[in-house]
């Protein structure tokens, strides 16, 4: 079996090869295809997402990738967002919940993040009117609207949820988010059996904060997505920088083609260390092996997380232990195998 591995720059590289290890000691044997993205790519094709990547995805359909770092404000594009809308990879997926051995406030955290990924703000659609003053358009159409609440609702379907919630600023923006929620209402129509509510983004922020075990799976548009999804993480992750970003996997998928990816950034203050936590791409790559019929193996993976966090040993600094990358991977690899 081929997979395109993207293993990206910063920490990518070694997380996402702790990633392999763990899938490889799972038994599934996969032919890892590498694809060049990110710095490395840049600096020797002159392009930080070569075409050439977009067709080993299009070729293979999956693809398991690490952090790339985007420059902030300048440089180029992102390569996120690129990859999303190139290969119309609609839907971001992050599954949060609660984690043994990570003490947090709430411990009851069991949610769904459901994000559109090609339109919104995120479209990249701006420009300069005249020096000064930029304009950024707020994309928003019905078949994309009705594509991704009808995703959602079938995740929360064959997940055995009981709840899709819609996440809307419709008494701001009555227009797009007005657009979007009337789409949202007539998908819920056809879900009877599955509940529904419609709430503005603050509440829900607001009711996160205090009480997140009310939701089940949030669906919305694409930059409420990117924030929601964090703030989410954060629930279920460790005091300090990062929070959950290292334990949250993430999954971007399409009609055709789907993208697995940690939600992290690539963190090059500590890149080359061997002291990143790989997690979070691993459970990425969980997802991963879900989504191609090794529904097994991936719970096999999952479960040696839990039982690697719950015993507390070999764990990273974000973590609160002395571990590295490699001993925590070794340590859910004796999980997986025990």
């Amino acid at each position: 079996m081929q997979i395109v591995l993207i293993e990206g720059d910063g920490i990518g590289p070694e997380v996402t090869q702790a990633a392999c290890r763990v899938v490889a000691a799972a038994g599934v044997k996969v032919d890892w295809v590498k694809a060049p993205a990110g710095l490395p790519a840049a600096e020797q094709f002159g392009e930080p997402l070569p075409e050439e990547t977009l067709e080993m995805i299009r070729r293979y359909r999956v693809a398991l990738k690490g952090p790339c770092t985007t420059p902030v404000g300048k440089g180029y594009r992102s390569i996120n967002v690129r990859l999303r809308q190139g290969l119309e990879l609609f839907a971001s997926v992050r599954p949060v919940n609660s984690l043994p051995g990570i003490r947090t406030p709430f411990e009851n955290v069991n949610l769904i993040v459901v994000r559109e990924n090609t339109e919104g703000l995120y479209a990249g659609l701006e420009h300069e009117v005249v020096p000064g003053v930029v304009e950024s358009v707020r994309l928003i159409t019905k078949p994309a609207a009705e594509r991704i609440v009808r995703f959602a609702f079938e995740l929360a379907r064959h997940r055995n949820r009981r709840m899709v919630t819609f996440c809307h600023k419709a008494d701001v923006m009555r227009l797009s988010d007005g657009l979007f929620l009337e789409c949202a209402r007539a998908v819920a129509d056809d879900y009877p059996f599955i509940q529904f509510e419609e709430k503005p983004i603050d509440n829900v922020c607001l009711e996160l904060a205090m009480d997140p075990s009310h939701y089940d799976v949030l669906v919305m548009e694409n930059l409420f997505g990117d924030v929601i999804s964090d703030l989410a993480a954060g629930l279920i992750g460790p005091a300090g920088p990062g929070g959950g970003l290292g334990l949250v996997p993430g999954a971007n998928y399409g009609h055709r083609y789907a993208v697995f990816e940690a939600v992290h950034g690539s963190a090059p203050d500590i890149a080359g260390q061997g002291i990143a936590n790989p997690i979070a791409v691993i459970r990425s790559a969980a997802l991963m092996l879900e989504h191609i019929g090794r529904g097994e193996a991936a719970a096999r993976i999952e479960r040696a997380v839990m039982k690697t966090l719950e015993a507390g040993v070999a764990l990273t600094r974000d973590l609160g232990g002395t571990g590295t990358t490699a001993t925590i991977t070794d340590e859910i690899i004796k999980h997986l195998q025990s």
